[in-house]
């Protein structure tokens, strides 16, 4: 599979000679590690005019990802490098300032004190202490709380400190989870609830009420009176409060006419009517124990759920979550548009969940398998060289980077091995390779010789790359350089 070469795309659109207020814009879909990969491939002057474009936040961001930071902050008068550095994390700062001599890094510190005393305090301490010391790795960012706190007041103090805006709050509602669990009746549950709802409302914090285990609960005599208190207090508030509707066992279904609390309509349905909560304050978590979760998730859409929770790949507690890939060709078929996604990144994602973090993808794991879009039967193959779309469910070269494949094996036949040949090196038009070419033949009856000898496995990639470098090296270098270009 090609890479996008996202360093290539940002020189391009910086050499575009584009107003700024819009080579700005443009610049801002590139994560700032692309961006910070960039800067050796510009001139000093071009970094400069790069560097006043994006602001001295975004740049402060650039220089964090910089392995080497010397050469880029050397190019500035110590008054802008100390603007940077100050915006960066103290332990940022610290590594960057590092990589200078002894004299630059003093003069920039020296003007940090104008820009922000209480950043240049946090690296001159850390700057205090040699490499092989401990106090070198530590970071200033850290929040302090009393040990005389009870726990509700330090998780109390920890959300003040750390200004957060929005915060989760379980608040299971199934009689398993109140009863069983916290030993609790309903309205102790309730009351209980309330009191950490109102608790946030009162520090101007917007909760996010997740209600655990919904599809298990008393849907009528727990969940609506409860969402519709909490609509009381969002209006009391002026707050939104969300809901996010957990079904965390996967017991939910999607089929018209289901009854509660299985019911996915029901439950958005009566949240959304009855408790009069808006669709951009409701939520569906999904679980895939029954193998609904996508259709569950697509069907809380339909019925007035503004957002469902996904996660890459659908990794989650046992059977998994809502795969992101799929409910973003979900959104596709259901509204005939992406809306400026660019579904390659879902190729780019699942290559970097198998490489960085070993994470093992199924094959025939749809959009993101290796197999999900490979055919092995012979006559499949024949319809793919006459008309792609009779065997493959759209577009997927152009969609996700991903162009239908064949798999090579005993049955394959010249249909097979053409298509593999034009699919593998990505040839179209008049560079196709036809079943009656020599390459095609010559191919097909060296596989067919492996198999007669007793191969039962399917053709690797690999080997047949190198099968036919051994028929025709200048053809394969030809090949190969179509394919890389």
């Amino acid at each position: 599979m090609q890479k996008k070469n996202y360093v290539q795309e940002i020189l391009d659109i910086i050499h575009s000679g584009l107003p700024q207020a819009e080579l700005a814009e443009k610049l801002s879909d590139y994560h700032e590690n692309d961006l910070a990969d960039a800067l050796a491939d510009l001139t000093a002057e071009e970094r400069r005019k790069l560097y006043a474009i994006l602001g001295v936040e975004q740049v402060a961001e650039i220089f964090s990802y910089l392995d080497d930071a010397e050469p880029y902050l050397k190019e500035l008068p110590p008054e802008e490098a100390a603007q940077v550095v100050s915006h960066m994390d103290s332990d940022d700062a610290v590594d960057a300032l590092d990589d200078l001599e002894e004299e630059d890094k003093e003069k920039i510190v020296h003007q940090m004190d104008k820009v922000d005393k209480d950043a240049a305090d946090d690296v001159k301490l850390l700057l205090s202490y040699d490499e092989d010391e401990i106090g070198s790795c530590m970071t200033t960012n850290y929040i302090c709380i009393r040990k005389d706190l009870t726990i509700r007041q330090a998780m109390s103090e920890l959300v003040k400190q750390a200004g957060v805006k929005e915060t989760g709050i379980l608040v299971s509602c199934s009689d398993y989870h109140i009863f069983k669990k916290m030993h609790l009746t309903r309205k102790q549950a309730m009351d209980k609830y309330l009191g950490i709802v109102k608790a946030a409302l009162d520090r101007g914090i917007r909760p996010r009420c997740h209600f655990e285990d919904i599809t298990r609960a008393d849907f009528y005599g727990f969940v609506l009176p409860f969402a519709e208190e909490l609509m009381y207090l969002s209006e009391e508030s002026g707050l939104p409060i969300k809901i996010r509707a957990c079904d965390t066992m996967g017991y939910g279904v999607h089929y018209y006419g289901a009854a509660l609390p299985r019911s996915v309509p029901g439950i958005i349905y009566g949240l959304h009517h009855y408790a009069r909560v808006p669709s951009e304050q409701l939520e569906w978590h999904g679980h895939n124990d029954f193998y609904k979760v996508v259709s569950n998730a697509g069907t809380a859409w339909m019925y007035g759920c503004s957002s469902v929770n996904c996660s890459l790949l659908g990794i989650g507690e046992r059977t998994g979550n809502c795969p992101l890939e799929a409910m973003a060709i979900e959104y596709a078929s259901l509204r005939g548009t992406l809306d400026g996604m660019d579904l390659t990144a879902v190729t780019e994602i699942a290559e970097y969940m198998e490489r960085e973090i070993g994470i093992e993808i199924s094959p025939r794991q749809p959009f993101v398998g290796r197999h999900f879009n490979v055919t092995r039967a012979g006559i499949h193959a024949d319809g793919l060289l006459k008309d792609e779309e009779i065997y493959n469910i759209f577009d997927t070269a152009k969609i996700l980077n991903r162009p239908a494949l064949v798999a090579v094996d005993a049955t394959s036949g010249t249909a097979g091995v053409a298509h593999w040949l034009n699919s593998y090196f990505r040839l179209k038009g008049d560079e196709v390779i036809p079943k009656t070419d020599p390459l095609v033949t010559t191919l097909r009856d060296l596989v067919a010789e492996l198999y007669a000898q007793g191969r039962n496995t399917v053709m690797g990639d690999e080997e047949l790359e190198i099968m036919v470098r051994t028929i025709d090296t200048e053809r394969y270098e030809h090949l190969l350089f179509h394919k890389s270009h």
